[in-house]
């Protein structure tokens, strides 16, 4: 949804300050619409397919990583960049064979959103993976990737005790114990 009454800033200057692998950052100047300019610090980053796989007894397949930026591994679900020319789907299958070893004959894009739109442009694409079946292919070299199965109603309890603690899992979760009618929807208004 786009807001029409909030003016957009008009870059007038760009620089790149670094281009990386997996990102950039650039530094903007803008010029501000109540007159003036600003900084903008920015980090390109490509779309994520993110994947909630869940299996016929109602089990969710997890990946536990190491992530040198939080300093401790995390329990997550898996996700991975889109490949130049991949779609989002296509993407979505792909990481989910090679963090877990599973391919889904079914699916289902739960939605999406943007990771902190304040200044990085990552977009995670969410999914729901059912009708899992093994699948053989290698996984990235540089992840080290320990998978775990558990009950969804497990997960979700480790969502609230803290132990799952990155957005795309816990927004992941939460969106597939709805939609296989887990968690009752709330209705806005005046109740």
């Amino acid at each position: 949804m786009t807001d029409s009454n909030v003016p957009a800033e008009r870059i007038i200057e760009s620089r790149y300050l670094y281009r990386g692998h997996i990102l950039s950052l650039r530094l903007d100047t803008v010029e501000l619409a109540k007159g003036g300019t600003a900084p903008r610090e920015i980090i390109e980053h490509e779309d994520v397919a993110a994947i909630v796989p869940v299996d016929e007894r109602a089990n969710v397949v997890l990946v536990r990583q190491y992530r040198l930026a939080v300093g401790t591994d995390l329990l997550e679900v898996p996700a991975g960049g889109l490949h130049r020319g991949e779609s989002p789907e296509e993407a979505a299958q792909r990481e989910l064979a090679e963090e877990t070893g599973y391919r889904a004959r079914e699916l289902r894009k739960l939605g999406g959103f943007y990771v902190s739109p304040g200044y990085t442009s990552e977009y995670i694409h969410l999914y729901l993976a059912q009708g899992l079946e093994p699948a053989r292919v290698d996984a990235d070299p540089d992840e080290d990737i320990v998978v775990e199965t558990v009950p969804l109603s497990h997960a979700l309890a480790l969502v609230r005790e803290g132990v799952i603690r990155d957005a795309k899992s816990i927004i992941g979760l939460l969106w597939a114990a709805q939609e296989l009618g887990l968690l009752v929807e709330a209705k806005g208004g005046d109740g």
